[in-house]
């Protein structure tokens, strides 16, 4: 891949050898850093293997698990949706899986379409779209195309580790900086800092505006939930700097877990304002398909004395089930406690003055990359 700064191990053909689980779970040594707890099979695969004690008392390997990163030439990269829960119709995701290892991050089921599976293997086989900048530029350039804000990390991160080397957001960003074509982003990660001269450019023809995702103020909660992303301390730096740079920030309170970090909800707005932080919005606990059985398995193993409350309250959102996948409840829920948080978040807003005014990004600049009519279009 030509990525020698990386640390990781680059392996496009075989899949690793899943990590061995005894009894669902993988040990404390094969899980350091990661967020899942297990390493199940695959929802879509014909075939499973669970790992068991024979009775040899042999070595096991007590490495960590190691992130692999694959080349991924795609086909397509602008995605685009008619959900009325999202304020984007357009996404653009770099990478698939995400080292951050988030567990509660509803995008893990989809490592299964790839035949992988939603647990740790979602956090450690990340897929690069290497081609992502040259599509792009095709794409804008198509005649007919309309510009429409594009999401930047709709899906996953699109500032997880390993951008660090592969540069494919910032990649990104230069084509849509060459077209005038707005674009918003969504992030945890300190590492969107590195492209702060492309977004202070596109920020002054208000091109562009970023939410830094806040879950908890609390580093060992974060520690647990988000291994490997930014502490709260430098996501709440990062908003300092964006501001400061004239880039428009939102804080998403996301995702909201109750008896977790609800608590949290008005003193997370209050310093991400203090920081800079002119808009707010928020998302309940989401879990779909393997996530519900992933995150009870990390409630169990990190906060055991929390998890039936969790657990219970969650589900009162949900009609008495662990997730409603309908438009217009999945991000928010029902039912008095969900009521509850929205208000709180509600009357939060007012007294900090956040979401006075929300910015609307500008289309009207766009020109297509090369420009229209050209030779190349022709060819």
């Amino acid at each position: 891949m030509g990525n020698s700064e990386l640390s990781y191990v680059a392996e496009p053909d075989p899949v690793p050898e899943r990590a061995e689980a005894i009894d669902g779970l993988i040990g404390e040594a094969l899980r350091r850093g990661r967020g899942a707890r297990s390493n199940r099979t695959g929802r879509f695969e014909t075939q499973s293997a669970e790992a068991f004690d024979d009775g040899w008392d042999l070595p096991a390997d007590a490495s960590p698990t190691r992130t692999t990163v694959r080349d991924e030439i795609a086909k397509s990269i602008i995605s685009r949706n008619d959900s009325p829960d999202l304020s984007f119709e357009q996404s653009i995701n770099p990478y698939r899986g995400c080292e951050h290892g988030c567990i509660y991050c509803y995008a893990r089921p989809t490592h299964a379409y790839l035949g992988h599976s939603a647990g740790i293997d979602f956090e450690s086989i990340i897929y690069a779209k290497t081609n992502a900048a040259a599509l792009l530029r095709k794409e804008l350039s198509r005649p007919g195309y309309v510009p429409k804000t594009i999401a930047l990390g709709a899906v996953t991160d699109p500032y997880q580790p390993v951008e660090r080397g592969l540069r494919i957001s910032r990649s990104i960003l230069d084509v849509l900086e060459e077209a005038s074509h707005p674009v918003g982003i969504v992030t945890k990660s300190a590492g969107i800092l590195r492209d702060l001269d492309v977004l202070a450019r596109l920020a002054q023809h208000r091109l562009v505006k970023v939410a830094i995702s806040v879950t908890t103020l609390d580093r060992g909660l974060s520690r647990s939930m988000e291994p490997r992303a930014a502490t709260p301390e430098k996501r709440l730096d990062t908003i300092r700097q964006l501001t400061q740079a004239g880039i428009p920030v939102t804080v998403m309170v996301a995702p909201i877990v109750p008896a977790l970090n609800d608590s949290e909800i008005e003193k997370i707005l209050e310093v991400a304002a203090d920081a800079g932080a002119t808009e707010a919005g928020y998302v309940l606990l989401r879990l779909p398909l393997e996530l519900k059985d992933l995150f009870r398995e990390w409630l169990q193993t990190d906060h055991p004395d929390r998890a039936k409350r969790v657990i219970s309250l969650l589900r009162s959102m949900h009609g008495g089930r662990d997730y409603v996948a309908t438009f217009g409840h999945r991000q928010r829920g029902s039912g008095p406690f969900a009521e509850q948080i929205a208000a709180r978040f509600r009357l939060a807003l007012r007294r900090l003055s956040l979401n006075q005014r929300t910015l609307r990004l500008r289309t009207d600049l766009f020109r297509p990359p090369g420009g229209r009519g050209s030779q190349l279009q022709l060819l």
